[in-house]
């Protein structure tokens, strides 16, 4: 979980830098949020009245009105991020739609201050006001865009759980077969999936997902490069190794993840001389060899191995 523990830390840290606050719905003080958030749509839809009429009264200018309309589409927007992101992360993810409503709430805010932003550089242009006026709106717009960036963040995370929740039960997970046999009977499967095996992406679900279901760690024996696959003329970069054995309950569960993902995999039932040091899964394409100088005319080639 080392992965996706740093990726709530970063998550917090989003958190503060855009005046985020998250904790649990049962908390008396998210509850005090959420109804701060709706009491503050009630306000700016009184305010929105109030100019409505006064400038029905000739009181006020009509650019009035689009200012309280655009402080209440924040209002109620905000109260969108209340119920969506400020809060736990959901234990089996969340829904598409709530992603995308989560998502377009934080941009339209971004939207609405950019606008607000522009016109201020105008009235500093027209020399109404001095450059420090900007200031302010400056830093409300950092924070928005902070804002919708933990949204992005947040949705996708989401999304890899609610993935992981749908890998088959360890009930349901089958027992080797037919096939299994016959490849262990070599010692080795390899699985294509599409090719490629993103780390930093694919690495934080999968072992949320594995410690939800086995109640430990997933045993990563080497991530990345190390000193024994350089020993062993392998660059191991992007690659991760994973200390199961392919037979075992946890090794049959995650070569069915990885499958499911189309994530690339070589899975070892025993050690292999030039290829693996002892049985585990190898994530990720096959380790190419390192290029070492013995003539210029020769070049390294691909080898599939640990």
């Amino acid at each position: 979980m080392r992965q996706i523990l740093t990726l709530l830390l970063c998550l917090g840290a989003l958190v503060s830098i855009a005046k985020l606050r998250a904790q649990p719905v049962e908390n008396p003080v998210d509850i005090n949020q959420a109804a701060a958030s709706n009491k503050s749509v009630e306000l700016a839809k009184l305010e929105l009245q109030r100019i409505t009429d006064l400038i029905a009264l000739g009181a006020l200018p009509r650019v009035r009105l689009q200012q309280a309309e655009a402080n209440l589409a924040d209002a109620e927007d905000e109260a969108v991020l209340e119920r969506t992101l400020y809060g736990n992360l959901p234990a089996k993810g969340a829904g598409e739609e709530v992603s995308k409503e989560m998502i377009a709430a934080a941009q339209r805010r971004v939207d609405r201050q950019q606008a607000r932003l522009d016109r201020a550089r105008e009235i500093v242009s027209a020399g109404v006001a001095a450059q420090s006026y900007l200031l302010p709106v400056e830093e409300e717009l950092t924070t928005r865009q902070t804002g919708l960036e933990l949204a992005r963040l947040r949705a996708r995370l989401m999304t890899e759980i609610a993935a992981a929740n749908n890998i088959p039960k360890l009930a349901e997970v089958p027992d080797p077969g037919v096939e299994d046999s016959q490849f262990f009977a070599q010692g080795m499967e390899h699985y294509e999936g599409d090719g490629a095996f993103d780390e930093s992406r694919q690495l934080a679900p999968l072992e949320w997902a594995f410690e939800s279901k086995f109640a430990r760690p997933l045993p990563i024996s080497a991530e990345g490069e190390t000193e024994v696959h350089r020993a062993l003329g392998f660059d191991h970069r992007g690659r991760v190794d994973v200390a199961v054995k392919p037979n075992q309950p946890e090794g049959v569960w995650l070569r069915q993840y990885l499958k499911l993902r189309k994530i690339p995999y070589y899975a070892f039932a025993h050690a292999i001389p030039g290829k693996a040091t002892a049985a585990h899964v190898h994530i990720g394409p096959g380790s190419t060899r390192l290029t070492t100088w013995v003539s210029p005319r020769l070049v390294p080639r691909p080898h599939s191995a640990d």
